[in-house]
């Protein structure tokens, strides 16, 4: 299975989705905001990314435009994750390189399958 990086800030959401991962069988690393998702996912190289967009210190959407900037983690598929449930929240996600976008609260069939989608077959 894959090696899923979760930036949540919110303790709740982040433990019962990475949980939920976990049983799935996915290996979960953690960071709880923007500057440690940033660093996380470039000491840790993780297979895909599930981005808060409304984290402290630095938000999801500058965290992804750092992330697809760096040559060494650009690649790194990038789902944001947030309440924002407007029609322009999508095209603002796409715009800061997310590769997909997904509201709370977490549909985790339809997580898994816009991640699996992402991962490609071969996962």
């Amino acid at each position: 299975m894959a090696k899923v990086l979760v930036v949540e800030d919110n303790e709740m959401n982040r433990d019962m989705l990475c949980r939920r991962l976990i049983r799935q069988g996915h290996e979960v690393v953690e960071a709880l905001d923007g500057e440690q998702g940033v660093a996380t996912a470039r000491q840790v190289l993780p297979d895909i990314i599930l981005m808060d967009m409304s984290l402290p210190l630095m938000d999801g959407w500058e965290a992804t435009r750092r992330l697809k900037a760096d040559p060494s983690t650009r690649s790194i598929p990038v789902i944001a994750l947030t309440a924002h449930a407007m029609p322009d929240d999508r095209a603002k996600a796409i715009d800061a390189g997310c590769d997909d976008y997904d509201t709370k609260p977490v549909e985790l069939p339809r997580l898994l399958e816009k991640m699996n989608r992402l991962l490609g077959s071969g996962r």
